[in-house]
């Protein structure tokens, strides 16, 4: 690619470098560093006038300083005449917060689009957002890839008897996404739906949804991202959801049929795994014969993986690498599969380059380049 530099952020340089090698490009060169004080500093080590720019950087465990790395990149590059700098971040910072959860709280990933724009980017290339309304939080042109080709092709070459499996979503939120992977399959869905507000089948007169609090737990039902991920931001410990009361009792009510047949239960992210193991265990309890975990973005936050190992109704977990898993955490259970998108990445990135459409990448997985 003529005219063009790519540069790779501090996040996930594994990711870079299997998608500058699929482009036939060496990572330009940038310093990337921190002062005593845990600024970031920034130095681009070539020029970029006139050129096209594209820096990749993911999502991480570091995620504001891999944040802020990326706006100072930007910036740098912009500052340095760059004709265009694309963004291309495989997992979206902060985008479980794409709405707000309770009264007074922020819609974060907004923020994060507006000082994307701010700091001069002119395109950006992300992967399966939390929601895809989230494109609307941006004033430059966003292009929202998906991981679902990808594992789509790996379900059918790796799954056996998968023509008989089912699709599932843990929850009503994800109806959408699942409903897309089962028509790519071609195989049924089912929908778990889980009601937090009351006993039996009965509605508590105490649980009125005319009251706010309510409809907010309810609300959170449907979208159940905060499995059990939340620290506190001082000291670092776990925040405990509330226990469900005596009043309160969980109720779990499966959607379709999974009798001696091979469960999917897809979402967009894993980070806490509770809620996620709590309908592995619903649906081996429903007949299922073997129950797959898949997500697009591989968090797993804590000790998510080892209570995956542990929790025998699991047979395996499939995430993509847009996010990074360092090698000591994958060693924790043989049961993690990460799949490489670094394909659809790059593709994404010379077809843009080249003033191409991408419409292709949504259905199919490229070929290599």
């Amino acid at each position: 690619m003529r005219r063009t530099k790519v540069f790779a952020g501090s996040s996930h340089p594994e990711l870079a470098a299997l998608v500058t090698k699929r482009l036939g490009v060496e990572p330009a060169k940038a310093t990337l560093s921190q002062f005593k004080n845990k600024e970031t500093s920034v130095e681009i080590g070539v020029s970029v006038r006139n050129e096209d720019v594209f820096i990749i950087q993911s999502g991480s465990s570091k995620i504001n300083d891999s944040l802020m790395e990326l706006l100072i990149m930007i910036n740098a590059c912009k500052g340095s005449s760059a004709e265009r700098v694309t963004a291309v971040i495989p997992y979206f910072p902060y985008s479980k917060q794409s709405k707000k959860k309770k009264h007074r709280g922020a819609i974060a990933a907004k923020l994060v689009a507006n000082i994307l724009s701010i700091s001069g980017v002119d395109h950006i290339i992300t992967m399966d957002l939390h929601a895809s309304q989230m494109q609307g939080f941006f004033n430059r042109p966003v292009d929202n890839l998906y991981a679902e080709p990808t594992i789509a092709q790996w379900i059918k070459d790796n799954v056996d008897d998968w023509e008989n499996g089912v699709v599932v979503s843990k929850n009503a939120g994800g109806a959408k996404r699942v409903t897309s992977l089962a028509d790519s399959l071609n195989i049924d869905f089912a929908l778990i739906h889980k009601d937090r507000t009351r006993p039996g089948h009965a509605m508590d007169p105490d649980h009125s949804l005319s009251k706010p609090e309510n409809i907010y737990n309810r609300l959170e039902d449907e979208d159940d991202d905060y499995d059990d991920d939340l620290v506190d931001a001082e000291t670092g410990h776990e925040i405990q959801r509330a226990e469900a009361t005596a009043d309160e009792t969980s109720m779990m009510t499966l959607v379709g049929d999974v009798q001696d047949k091979v469960c999917f239960i897809v979402d967009d992210m894993i980070d806490g795994c509770h809620s996620f193991l709590e309908a592995a265990d619903n649906l081996v309890g429903h007949g299922a014969k073997e129950v797959y975990i898949i997500a697009t973005h591989g968090i797993l936050s804590g000790n998510s993986l080892r209570q995956i190992e542990e929790c025998a109704n699991v047979h395996r977990i499939v995430v993509t690498n847009t996010y990074p898993i360092p090698p000591e955490k994958r060693a924790l259970t043989p049961k993690l599969k990460v799949l490489d998108i670094s394909a659809t990445l790059a593709e994404a990135i010379r077809r843009t380059h080249n003033g191409e459409s991408i419409s292709y990448l949504f259905s199919q997985v490229p070929k290599s380049l």
